[in-house]
């Protein structure tokens, strides 16, 4: 995924959330976009309306629904 492709206000579709099967299908609206510090390397964290976890462009796969305004 590219880096920054998704921003606060697009609509996105989660279609596989790593360890997270229940995620699968879920949809909503970026809130916030975080930055996540790890030791393979720096991640993209994306929060929104779909529910409690972040979701991460690099390891989740989604699509982009809707774009933001």
């Amino acid at each position: 995924m590219e880096e920054g492709k998704f921003k606060v206000g697009d609509r996105i579709r989660i279609v596989r959330m790593e360890g997270e099967p229940e995620y699968s299908g879920r949809e909503g609206v970026i809130e916030h976009v975080s930055t996540a510090y790890e030791p393979a390397g720096i991640l993209e964290q994306l929060h929104g309306t779909w529910g409690g976890l972040a979701v991460q462009p690099e390891r989740d796969t989604i699509e982009m629904i809707q774009q933001g305004e």
